[in-house]
């Protein structure tokens, strides 16, 4: 269901549908779906701007060989929004049917089970949880892809890149989602540092509580492309939750 590397709609179309049968309780998987159809204008606006600047060597083995190190380093970044839609689905729907006791805590971490704990509690009271357990329950799953997913490969990813004048972009993104109100925005000063990516998180969390979940999802029409789908409430056929 994450699909393939470039089908970042697929798997915006995924989180959705976990924010869905989350009841609107767990956040994280809808801002999610948001960074991942932002990548995709991010990634193709980078691959016209690596198009001008190869022109800055003559030799062309140098020029193509930057534009695949260029492919090999976004393949990396979509590869860890693949990968943390995994995590997102299996996690949620593995806890649901199967507690967050010490065996299942062999698979989901003990923190992450604790959060996601107070998503099914919230799902099966019929009650929807605060921004601030709304938060608690993000920084979790926020943290952990950090941890094991996200850190790891994007160190290795800059350093494959080797072309310090699209590094230096690739570094500082400027990042507006669409629910972002006029003049909010997310600045990097090292997209590579664990703090700024964590920092900005928490940033995109606040930036949506105040704007309004239900204006948060209905904020990803805006993305082009998007089909009128992704918006039905059931997306994904899976086994009801406990």
């Amino acid at each position: 269901m994450a699909g393939g590397l470039t089908d970042l709609i697929q798997r915006a179309t995924v989180y959705r549908h976990i924010y869905r049968q989350s009841q609107g309780n767990h956040v994280f998987p809808l801002i999610a779906a948001h960074g991942a159809l932002w990548a995709g204008g991010h990634f193709r606006f980078g691959r016209r701007l690596a198009a001008v600047l190869k022109w800055q060597s003559l030799r062309s083995s140098v020029r193509n060989a930057r534009m695949a190190r260029l492919e090999e380093f976004m393949n990396s970044l979509r590869e860890i929004n693949r990968r943390v839609c995994v995590d997102t689905y299996a996690n949620f729907h593995f806890t649901a049917r199967h507690g967050v006791e010490l065996n299942v805590q062999e698979f989901v971490p003990e923190d992450l089970c604790l959060a996601l704990q107070k998503v099914h509690d919230a799902i099966r009271e019929g009650r929807t949880l605060t921004n601030d357990e709304r938060l608690e329950v993000f920084s979790a799953h926020f943290l952990n892809e950090q941890e094991h997913v996200v850190g790891p490969t994007v160190q290795k990813a800059f350093e494959r890149l080797d072309w310090p004048v699209v590094e230096a972009f690739a570094r500082r993104p400027r990042i507006r989602f669409a629910y972002f109100s006029r003049g909010d925005h997310l600045t990097f000063r090292n997209f590579a540092d664990r703090e700024d990516r964590i920092r900005n998180g928490k940033l995109a969390f606040q930036f949506a509580a105040s704007t309004g979940w239900a204006n948060v999802e209905q904020a990803l029409r805006k993305f082009e492309g998007v089909p009128e789908g992704v918006l039905r409430p059931t997306l994904v056929a899976v086994a009801p939750l406990r």
